[in-house]
């Protein structure tokens, strides 16, 4: 039996998928991976990543040899929004909006995974990189 470990990228502890032969096509690694987590294709893809290399596996017929590290990412799937009964806002919306729909999610008539999209939706806002300041110098040279 060969084996892939896999770490996803927002833990500390790894795990193994172990299959038969000498390597394992992506596809069956995602769906591996995924049947281990218990995440469902509708609300997530994976984007797997070499832990060496860090060349991402983008085919889905591209093979892992047997024995490898490799770091995985949750990602939304591309064209699927949420759905349910809370308006959860968009992540270009400013964060004051989408607080002062979903301000308190516990009281909210929404699904227990709705809550949860609109909480990481929510959290993500004060960390947006497109509205941090950086510190930009200039140094005379000339001297």
């Amino acid at each position: 039996m060969s084996c892939v470990h896999y770490k996803f990228s927002s833990r500390l502890n790894s795990d193994v998928v172990t299959f038969h032969g000498p390597h394992i096509s992506l596809r069956h690694l995602r769906r591996q991976i995924m049947g281990r987590e218990r995440l469902k294709a509708t609300h997530c893809d994976l984007q797997v990543t070499n832990a060496q290399t860090m060349e991402e596996y983008t085919d889905d017929n591209a093979l892992i040899p047997g024995n490898s590290s490799v770091t995985v990412r949750g990602v939304p799937v591309r064209g699927v929004k949420a759905t349910g009964k809370t308006d959860l806002g968009s992540q270009t919306e400013p964060a004051s909006r989408t607080s002062k729909e979903t301000a308190n999610l516990a009281e909210a008539n929404a699904s227990e995974e709705d809550k949860i999209k609109a909480m990481m939706i929510q959290s993500c806002h004060e960390y947006d990189p497109s509205k941090s300041q950086t510190l930009k110098m200039s140094i005379d040279l000339s001297q």
